[in-house]
């Protein structure tokens, strides 16, 4: 697996790898009008154009010189764990863990004392496996659907 930063090239992968990962992994946990208000199909480039712009992305990629896209991760150098998705194809290897760790190093080198998430329904179990521990449950709306998630915390 190869971890590389992103590009503005990568903006249209970037956004189909999140699009395909609600529609695909999160059916267990979302009915189909949550999963369309969270990832409407297509996705809108000018959003996530906006969305990840002050954002520091990692991406990984099965190696070097490789296009397939198996995931990516989305901080900011406050500790704030923005986005972090796996490709449907890329579920349960590993993906997640390898970024999430490049996140925390690059974070840990900045002197951040604390990482921050909101995770999903879905992604709650595996921050809670990288040492997150549950501060408070919260109910959002987004696009006219409800949406349980849960603000998490690591101390570094």
């Amino acid at each position: 697996m190869h971890i590389r930063p992103y590009t503005n090239a990568d903006l249209a992968a970037v956004a189909q790898l999140f699009t395909d990962a609600i529609h695909g992994l999160a059916v267990s946990h979302y009915d189909a009008a949550q999963r369309k208000a969270w990832a409407p199909q297509p996705p809108d480039l000018g959003i996530w154009e906006a969305r990840l712009k002050p954002l520091k992305v990692l991406l990984a990629q099965e190696a070097e010189n490789s296009d397939a896209l198996l995931g990516f991760v989305g901080y900011e150098e406050d500790g704030h764990i923005d986005l972090m998705f796996s490709s449907p194809l890329a579920a349960r290897r590993g993906v997640a863990s390898q970024l999430l760790g490049r996140a925390e190093a690059a974070l840990r080198g900045l002197g951040v004392a604390q990482l921050y998430t909101e995770a999903s329904l879905l992604g709650q179990p595996f921050f809670a496996r990288q040492g997150f521990t549950i501060k408070e449950e919260q109910h959002i709306e987004l696009r006219g659907a409800q949406f349980r998630r849960f603000a998490m915390v690591k101390a570094l």
